[in-house]
This record gives structure tokens, C-alpha cells and sequence, in this order.
């Protein structure tokens, strides 16, 4: 069974927890302000995708109450936990109201959000133990674009090496061929 939960009690903002965050996990705060999130964004109306990070597995990132966003995800955000995932429904007041956002999303719609929050952290400059956590986060980033460039490389090592190989046996019976033919001689 769901959650759902009125957050702006008009109805403008309703959000329906799909997967609880584990035990302890953390939420944006003052001190991480700063969000990553998935999502999938589909009008109300027709159900059609309008936006999406899945599809190239990107993240979003924004800072909670600055106004970067609209309205019910400065909202909804800050009701998340690390590693939940909610359907978020924002009524147009609360999205991009009588003007919509051409192209995609038209005046006056009602959106459907399916978010999920992949990681808070503070800004640049926060406190000290923010900044050893951001310092550990980085690190760990580092680590994981420094393996996969390890990998990448030991690939790109197999294919010349493999490349060579082919190269080798192919120069081997050419060696082969030339050889066959030396000692013939013309019958006469």
C-alpha cells in the first residue's frame, strides 16, 4: 500500500511514496541543500513523457529553495529521504501555471513527477564536517572514474594486442604462400 500525502493541503502538491528509503537515510536540510535527482515528467492529461534523466541515466542537480525549480519540487524535495522514490502530482499553480512551458508542456497543466532522490549534500564552502563529506564524496567519485578508465584502458590493451595477433597470422601465411611457390620451377 502507497503512501500519499497532501503536502500543500489545496491539493496543488500531492505526493504518493512508490519506495520508502532505507532506515537512517538522510534528507536535504540547510546544511545539504544541494539535490541529485532522477526523473520522469508526463502530463497529466495525455500521460505523455515531456522529460526524463532515465533514458540517458543522468542525474538533475538543484539547490532547494533558491526558486531553480518550480514550485512542488522545492515542495516535494524536502520531504524525501535519500533513496525514496515518489510520484509527485503538481497542479499547474504549483508547476508552470496559465503560461506552460512551450513546447512541451501546455498552459494550464496538471504533471506528474516520478522523482527519485539520489543524493543531498551541502554547497561549496559549508561547514567543516560538510566539507569532509563533500571531500569523501569526491574522493570516491575519483576512485570510480579512475577504475573505469583502468578498464577502458586494459579493453583499448586487448583489442591492439588482438589486433596484432590477427596481424601476425596474417603475415604468417602470407610467409606460408611465398614460400609454397619458391622451388617450382616451369615443366618443360
Amino acid at each position: 500500500m502507497s503512501d500519499t500525502i497532501d503536502l500543500t493541503g489545496d491539493g496543488g502538491v500531492v505526493k504518493t511514496i512508490i519506495s520508502h528509503a532505507k532506515p537512517g537515510a538522510i534528507a536535504p536540510s540547510e546544511s545539504l541543500p544541494l539535490v541529485d535527482v532522477h526523473y520522469e515528467g508526463i502530463l497529466a492529461d495525455t500521460g505523455e513523457v515531456f522529460d526524463t534523466t532515465r533514458e540517458d541515466n543522468t542525474v538533475f542537480t538543484f539547490e532547494l529553495g533558491k526558486g531553480s525549480v518550480i514550485k512542488a519540487w522545492d515542495i516535494a524535495l524536502k520531504t524525501m529521504k535519500v533513496g525514496e522514490v515518489a510520484k509527485i502530482t503538481c497542479k499547474p499553480e504549483y508547476a508552470y501555471g496559465s503560461v506552460g512551458s512551450p513546447p512541451d508542456i501546455p498552459p494550464d497543466a496538471t504533471l506528474i513527477f516520478e522523482v527519485e532522490l539520489v543524493t543531498c549534500r551541502p554547497r561549496k564552502g559549508a561547514s567543516l564536517s560538510s566539507v569532509s563529506d563533500e571531500r569523501a564524496r569526491l574522493e570516491e567519485l575519483k576512485k570510480q572514474r579512475e577504475l573505469a578508465a583502468a578498464t577502458k584502458e586494459e579493453e583499448k590493451k586487448k583489442r591492439e594486442e588482438a589486433k596484432a595477433a590477427a596481424a601476425a597470422r596474417i603475415q604468417a601465411k602470407l610467409e606460408a604462400k611465398k614460400g609454397q611457390g619458391k622451388g617450382k620451377g616451369k615443366a618443360k
